[in-house]
């Protein structure tokens, strides 16, 4: 039995520290490459270049450690009323075995955080959030029969991503899984050790998160990488799941968005509307007056946000004669940019590409960008800043419907639903 994992407690630590996965994955880190991700060190990449990580994740699987997402469970006879009285979706059609994306906003209907609501049984609920948000839970909760319960220090989660995930879930846990539709979850076992399973993840492919307590995770870790040979599974970093994630669509706070709590100055608050996925979840139908729901439906009767979230999908031929044009050849950096760009229109600035990445999977340089809502139409014809040796030009470039890459395999199921 490993030593129990400890971590302190993240207001409470001056440096990141590792997860309840980190002597595996420290080990298994060539160039020792992290990187800052809530108070934990998140591997960078694993091996000499993440793109070996990225084709795992894309043709076989890859073991990702996202235990840094904070984790809240909800508890009690009010747990339903507390996630439909925050939540922009309908949390009284949330099942048990079930799980939601979605956003949550202040009153002026401006999005504080995204994440995932699971329901656990009938008064439990686990809640996974980017950003801190135990407070703001508890502050919406007042007046109800409800408990929050910050688990994330105790809680590590490990996302099994890839068209093999399904496979290499079955070996490790010698069940099947084929019949857990896609934002389902359920309970299972690594050996002796309880595990909760979802079918979800950041990888816009076929793929599961698996939570357990972080005093066993090493021996979930153990379980997945001896059985993950036979898979061509190997650990992935924030490099490669960052290219998965932008093809897959996502959206990614302080990178494509800000929380409405740090934003210093209007323009830096979005509306789910401005989102895109996060806009489909808006539920005005449903009987709760959610935190937010007068300030969005106003925004609606107006004809809804100035600003739209777009995939950008760049020409290669004229950007590269921008490096022809200076005696180079094209040279894209693999990693991806969370380097905001102006987009412009005409000459005018039409907005701004938030993450841009060469696509190895579609063989094209792709972005996700918050454009003018009359510049947010498929087909639209955009330009793009870029620099060559310190020489700012533009490149042309299309919207695109979003996602970029949406295997059938993402939501496919096999034998009865579950």
């Amino acid at each position: 039995m490993p030593e129990p994992f400890r971590p302190p407690l993240r207001q409470s630590r001056a440096v990141s520290v590792g997860t309840a996965f980190y002597s595996r994955a420290a080990a298994l880190n060539r160039k020792q490459q992290w990187r800052e991700w809530s108070g934990y060190l998140a591997a960078s990449a694993y091996d000499d270049s993440h793109e070996i990580e990225y084709n795992a994740i894309r043709e076989a699987a890859a073991l990702i450690d996202v235990s840094p997402l904070y984790k809240y469970l909800v508890s009690g006879p009010d747990a339903e009323r507390l996630v439909d009285r925050v939540i922009t979706r309908d949390a009284t059609k949330l099942a048990v075995g079930r799980v939601y994306y979605t956003s949550w906003c202040n009153e002026d209907g401006r999005v504080v955080d995204d994440g995932t609501v699971g329901r656990l049984d009938e008064q439990t609920y686990r809640w996974t959030a980017a950003d801190p948000s135990l407070r703001w839970f508890r502050m919406n909760a007042r007046g109800l029969d409800v408990e929050v319960e910050d688990v994330s220090e105790r809680l590590a989660a490990l996302a099994v991503q890839g068209p093999l995930s399904r496979e290499l879930l079955e070996a490790v846990t010698e069940a099947e899984w084929g019949d857990l539709r896609y934002f389902g979850r359920r309970a299972g076992r690594v050996g002796s050790i309880d595990v909760d399973v979802s079918r979800t993840g950041y990888t816009g492919d076929l793929g599961y998160e698996v939570w357990v307590d972080g005093e066993r995770a090493v021996e979930v870790w153990d379980a997945f990488v001896r059985a993950g040979g036979a898979y061509g599974a190997r650990p992935a970093g924030m490099l490669a799941l960052d290219v998965a994630r932008i093809e897959a669509g996502l959206i990614l706070i302080e990178v494509d968005f800000d929380s409405v709590r740090r934003a210093l100055i209007p323009e830096q608050s979005f509306s789910p509307f401005e989102l895109g996925i996060l806009g489909r979840f808006v539920d005005f139908g449903k009987e709760a007056s959610f935190v937010g729901r007068r300030a969005l439906e106003a925004e609606q009767e107006r004809g809804g946000p100035p600003r739209r979230l777009v995939g950008l999908q760049l020409d290669w031929e004229p950007l590269e004669e921008l490096y022809r044009t200076r005696g180079l050849t094209p040279t894209l950096d693999p990693a991806p940019s969370r380097e905001a760009v102006p987009l412009y229109s005409r000459g005018r600035q039409a907005g701004k590409a938030t993450s841009t990445t060469w696509s190895p999977i579609l063989k094209q340089v792709i972005a996700l960008a918050s454009v003018d809502a009359g510049h947010s139409e498929v087909g639209t014809r955009l330009e793009v800043e870029w620099t060559v040796e310190a020489r700012r030009s533009r490149v042309p470039a299309t919207v695109v419907e979003l996602p970029f890459f949406n295997p059938e395999r993402k939501t496919a199921t096999v034998g009865s639903a579950s």
